[in-house]
């Protein structure tokens, strides 16, 4: 599972891992090397002092140190660099998948919730794919630094003490050798496994700690966010913000968290430390009874100390390891859950034909439909059919299907029962790209980019200026676009730009309907981009779009009724159905139907235009 995590975020980072590697080497190697040339030293102090050999040691041992530090110097700045950017890159894998997602799949608040619950488990100790790459950094460190270690060590078990030395001659019996190094191996690895119950006590709160952590965001910068700043001081919400601050105590020293430290977690760790010193301490005592004995010089001493209190650390660090892989598996579990979610939506073979007389004919079929994990039908036996160049405007209460419509129809969704037909073919038989392309849509709650005010028009960095501009005239922005210095390339808001613009309501439901026309498809949507507006406002936007949509089909989706008019034909919904059909007027002549109901009800509001 860990091993997944490296390879995941090698795609969005291809060259941290390689750098990694070699850091990793250098960084486990120095230490005995540093040990090496020490010892060698001293050996030569100890014994037979030449100073042309002492010098030769100690103009080595200074080259090569000098060299290893810099070029881990070089190697540690370059692995930060690319590690705060492999932080950001992660984030492709999730917005990659976000993005490739059936808008079925990621409609659903499960997802979003799976998606929170990573961020969380990041945000508060790091645990999922970066929990990974701490893995592989330890991981290889370790077996170099063992591997390095048992080179440098071997000979300390080996080294024969002479038979003249009395009872420490039981230092030559391999059976002895053999005890303490499976003893020295055994605590390393004993202790490593009490550090590592100690992660498993920390990963234990995960669910709490996350919880806090989430609070600690909102409440935390709550005073920053703009939007919440007229009711915080209006409502006097100042008390309850202060209310969490004076009580949340998650990360606290007297919190849950706290007291684990100075519990559970303090002693196992503490416990995991002291006997990797108590191994240490027998190492030294071994080493120096061999020295003792005349097994070897007191050079050999610094170089078997060293060596063996190193390789005791990488042990005990690659037990350690173990542990936190294990139990960051339960964290990537979560991770790979989310980016595993498959696509359930059938995609289609057949290309969507591109007309050149935009002669398409959409038709519902006895369509029924409810959202998933719910036992409530959204539509029921919707049977509907309209052709490219018509006017249908949707109208009915909050609740009747209004939106739900437009979804399947561009295929967000498919229905549970029934079809839906473009040209006489099942819309889940064509390409689903293809199919979304013959579509533009603005919906209520459209969204614009922190970006210059072409690309937000064209959906792209690159476009075509000229038809962008007219896509914008042609929605009523011309005057206002007219008036900007950079025109095309002026930025909309200020978060990534000072010169940046802040937009109204009206000016961006005007860039909004200017993206849909210059995706120039042959089927127009708006599903009540306007609701903010005032009736009067609304009609005229509507009427205007009427005439700029030219041949293609405009639907529109409103609740105010003086808006829609103009429409050939207006669907009235309710509960999931279509419950009338008609012009303005026909609908007029029935003053039992629910559409004479809502006119009546709403006249107040647009009499001006009566």
């Amino acid at each position: 599972m860990n091993l997944r995590g490296v390879r995941e975020l090698h795609r969005v980072q291809k060259s941290y891992f390689p750098l990694l590697t070699v850091k990793c080497i250098f960084e486990a190697v120095s230490p005995y090397i540093t040990v090496f040339f020490s010892a060698q030293v001293l050996k030569e102090l100890a014994g037979l002092r030449r100073e042309e050999v002492l010098w030769n040691w100690v103009i080595a041992g200074t080259i090569c140190i000098c060299v290893l530090a810099i070029i881990n110097a070089f190697l540690k700045q370059r692995h930060e660099t690319l590690l705060n950017d492999l932080w950001g890159r992660k984030e492709i894998l999730f917005i990659h998948k976000m993005f490739s997602l059936d808008f079925s799949e990621l409609d659903k608040q499960e997802n979003h919730d799976l998606r929170a619950q990573i961020k969380q488990n990041e945000n508060w100790a790091s645990w999922g794919l970066m929990r990974s790459q701490r893995a592989y950094e330890r991981f290889v460190t370790g077996m170099i630094g063992m591997i390095s270690g048992i080179t440098l060590t071997v000979t300390l078990f080996t080294s024969p003490v002479p038979k003249t030395a009395g009872r420490l001659v039981i230092l030559n019996n391999p059976i002895f050798i053999l005890i303490f190094a499976a003893v020295m191996v055994g605590i390393s690895v004993f202790s490593g496994k009490l550090s590592g119950i100690a992660q498993k006590s920390w990963s234990n709160y995960a669910d709490f700690a996350t919880l806090g952590n989430r609070l600690f965001w909102h409440f935390g910068f709550i005073g920053l966010d703009k939007k919440r700043s007229v009711d915080i001081r209006m409502n006097d919400q100042q008390g309850l913000v202060a209310a969490y601050w004076d009580g949340n105590s998650v990360f606290g020293v007297d919190g849950p968290l706290g007291k684990m430290f100075m519990g559970k977690m303090g002693i196992y760790s503490s416990m995991g430390v002291c006997m990797t010193v108590l191994i240490t301490g027998f190492v030294y005592v071994f080493t120096c009874l061999k020295a003792w004995a005349g097994a070897f010089d007191v050079g050999s001493v610094t170089q078997y100390v060293g060596a063996a209190t190193a390789m005791i650390a990488n042990i005990f660090a690659f037990t350690e390891l173990i542990s936190l892989m294990e139990t960051n598996t339960s964290y990537l579990d979560k991770t790979f859950e989310f980016l595993d979610i498959p696509n359930a939506m059938y995609q289609g073979s057949l290309t969507t034909e591109k007309r050149s007389d935009r002669n398409y004919e959409i038709e519902f079929k006895d369509v029924s439909f409810k959202y998933p994990g719910s036992d409530v039908w959204s539509l029921r036996h919707v049977n509907m059919k309209f052709k490219v160049g018509q006017r249908l405007a949707i109208v009915g209460e909050n609740g009747s299907g209004k939106t739900t419509f437009i979804k399947l129809l561009c295929r967000l969704y498919d229905p549970q029962e029934g079809q839906i037909l473009l040209n006489g073919i099942d819309i889940r038989k064509y390409k689903y790209d293809d199919y979304m392309d013959i579509f533009s849509i603005v919906f209520q709650d459209f969204q614009l980019l922190c970006q210059p005010i072409g690309a937000n028009v064209a959906g792209n960095a690159d476009y075509d200026r000229d038809r962008a501009y007219k896509a914008l005239v042609d929605a009523g922005f011309g005057e206002r676009l007219e008036s900007l210095e950079k025109g095309l390339d002026t930025m909309i808001y200020k978060d990534l730009s000072d010169d940046g613009i802040d937009v109204s309501g009206g000016e961006a439901q005007k860039i909004a309907i200017a993206r849909a026309l210059y995706k120039d498809a042959p089927f127009i949507i708006l599903d009540e981009p306007t609701a903010a507006l005032d009736p009067i406002a609304e009609a005229e936007i509507y009427s205007k779009f009427d005439d700029i949509s030219g041949d293609k089909t405009a639907i529109y989706i409103s609740h105010r009724l003086s808006s829609c008019k103009f429409c050939d034909e207006i669907a009235v919904f309710g509960e999931g159905q279509v419950i009338q059909k008609g012009t303005h007027e026909k609908l007029l002549e029935d003053h039992a139907g629910k559409y004479y109901e809502l006119w009546n009800a709403q006249a107040q509001y647009y009499v001006e235009e009566v």
